[in-house]
């Protein structure tokens, strides 16, 4: 495997805080990021966000039959070119200069990134509705975010849409030091197995603005939460929702509220014409 100091100093470059690149160079937990896969996974085509020098590349090389990387630092995605010349003749590697949020996704079959936090949460959600399994790498506050449970303080609008799509997972914590240069925060390594929800939503679009909507009036009762966020949920009538949904929901906070009690008022506020999905 290629070292992943030596990738920095050949690619002559340096991590730049500012501009939210932070390279991954512990040997270990870079050996480690394919193997937290499902075991199930089909790994014919192996999505890899943020390139950097291609440490991770490197290794996903090694268990895939074909990668794609997306590298939007031209300099970064010249040197990737050089690198693996090879195995970019070979057929076994594509690498695309360009914005993860912007470029068309290939046909993937899994993704393992490190992502670029800056956009972390945007990337996220452009690649779970793929349902595709992914391991990811995220700021471990995101990440426990993300797979938190309700009556948690960290339950939230990114734990219900997380869920929505895939269960999440955090399979290993990650220290500062890993990094060159070291972030801020502490980071953390998540998995995400796609299922589908135990729940029926009118469409994705409609549940993901009512829990947006509600999330935002996290410390008021729902009750309170459906009558002040019509604006952001797009519910017409308000009044009809919350008494369809009954007291007892009604009566919670969002923090308590479990996927399936959203998504039935989601169905409610859908049914009683009160839902526009915007």
């Amino acid at each position: 495997m290629r070292d992943p100091d030596a990738l920095i100093a050949r690619a002559g470059v340096r991590g730049d805080p500012d501009r939210d690149q932070h390279f991954l160079v512990d040997d270990r937990v870079l050996d480690r990021l394919p193997g937290y896969l499902p075991e199930d996974a089909d790994t014919t085509h192996i999505l890899e966000v943020g390139g950097g020098t291609g440490a991770l590349t490197d290794r996903l090389l090694a268990v895939a039959d074909h990668v794609t990387v997306i590298e939007r630092d031209p300099e970064l995605a010249s040197f990737l070119h050089e690198e693996f010349e090879t195995e970019i003749a070979d057929g076994d590697l594509t690498v695309v200069e360009g914005d993860a949020l912007e470029v068309e996704l290939p046909d993937f079959t899994a993704s393992v990134s490190n992502l670029p936090y800056g956009v972390s949460s945007e990337i996220t959600f452009r690649l779970l509705p793929e349902k595709r399994p992914t391991v990811l790498m995220f700021q471990k506050e995101f990440a426990e975010r993300m797979a938190a449970e309700p009556g948690t303080d960290a339950y939230g609008r990114l734990s219900v849409t997380a869920g929505h799509y895939a269960d999440i997972e955090v399979v290993e914590p990650v220290p500062k030091e890993a990094f060159s240069p070291a972030p801020a925060v502490e980071s953390a390594v998540v998995r995400t197995t796609p299922r589908d929800p135990d729940y029926e939503v009118p469409d994705d679009e409609a549940f993901m603005s009512l829990v947006r909507a509600i999330f935002t009036q996290r410390r008021k009762t729902m009750r309170n939460a459906v009558r002040n966020t019509t604006h952001i949920s797009g519910i017409d009538d308000a009044d009809a929702v919350v008494e369809a949904a009954g007291e007892e929901l009604m009566s919670k906070r969002a923090g308590n509220v479990p996927p399936e009690a959203f998504a039935r008022l989601a169905r409610i506020a859908d049914e009683t014409g009160g839902g526009d999905g915007g």
